[in-house]
């Protein structure tokens, strides 16, 4: 079977099945794990590099109001390897190529292969997303086994934070604007014995404002922006406790948004232990090439500073 990945996260899941070998094709995100990158690039971005949080929102939302791609299908490349099977999503714009994008080329090309939709929005349709996989691919037994080796961590961080109080996590999947973490980000929280006080279980995330994030009472913020691994995360959450847009003393932490939080694939699970470090760090400790601490905001920052430019929502 020759198989087009087009999402970081089913790549992951593949390779996790042991189809690695069967991948021919991934998208330019697709970094995890290393021997991801040898594959075929198919799919590339139609965003300018170099750009800050602020001028990504406003491209992204100019091209979509403009009804411009955000993503270059590569058809020529599409054509050369055939694929029997193209594993996409039709949840977010901003996240993948566009499903009716892909249905388009396939059928201008003349490629018969199957196209499957892996649209994930809660922890648990994550875990359902590797079964669906590993049944499309002939590796039923392989998801199961992956599946149970991450309710087992699952487990064990339920059982270390069982019966402490749970602090209230504020996750920032963006920063100027500001967004919420929706999905699956929540119930990560959950179940790393806290309590998500931004973003909503399986719904998308939203933009909220500086004096919302205050009302929210975090205990803790932590910095998950959305395409970004962890030294650029904590570079973000640098400037954001230095810009006094933060609640008071508040712990500020960034996380490596890609590799553990946006992707919803097996490393979510990574994501969870590091969460789970971040609220009690007495009993489980911080994956520190996932999560680092940036600061403490201070008692005079002024969370009444705002912007007001929206982000397309997304995540993951």
């Amino acid at each position: 079977m020759k198989i087009v990945s087009l999402l970081p996260s089913t790549t992951e899941i593949l390779f996790a099945l042991g189809a690695g070998d069967e991948v021919v094709g991934v998208t330019f995100e697709c970094d995890f794990p290393a021997d991801a990158r040898n594959r075929r690039v198919v799919c590339s971005t139609a965003l300018r590099s170099g750009l800050t949080p602020e001028e990504i929102d406003q491209e992204v939302r100019g091209k979509i109001a403009a009804g411009e791609e955000l993503y270059r299908l590569d058809e020529g490349a599409l054509r050369t390897l055939d694929p029997d099977l193209v594993v996409t999503q039709d949840l977010c714009a901003v996240c993948a190529v566009d499903l009716t994008t892909v249905d388009a080329a396939l059928g201008y090309l003349g490629c018969d292969g199957q196209v499957l939709t892996i649209d994930p929005s809660t922890l648990e349709e994550v875990m359902t997303s590797i079964s669906v996989i590993g049944a499309a691919t002939g590796r039923q037994q392989q998801a199961a086994a992956v599946i149970a080796e991450l309710r087992r961590r699952l487990d064990c961080v339920a059982s270390a934070v069982a019966g402490r109080t749970r602090p209230r996590v504020a996750v920032m999947e963006w920063t100027d604007p500001p967004f919420s973490a929706g999905h699956w980000v929540p119930d990560m929280v959950g179940a790393a014995g806290g309590v998500s006080v931004l973003g909503r279980s399986g719904q998308r995330s939203e933009r909220t404002d500086w004096p919302d994030i205050t009302a929210a009472r975090p205990d803790v913020i932590v910095v998950a922006p959305c395409g970004f691994h962890l030294s650029d995360a904590r570079r973000l959450a640098t400037d954001l406790l230095a810009s006094g847009r933060l609640p008071p003393n508040v712990p500020v932490w960034a996380v490596d948004a890609d590799s553990a939080f946006v992707r919803p694939g097996p490393r979510l699970v990574d994501g969870v232990e590091a969460l789970a470090g971040i609220c009690h760090p007495g009993v489980q400790p911080a994956v520190r090439d996932v999560s680092a601490w940036v600061g403490t905001t201070s008692a005079n920052t002024n969370p009444s500073r705002s912007t007001t430019s929206p982000r397309a929502t997304s995540s993951g």
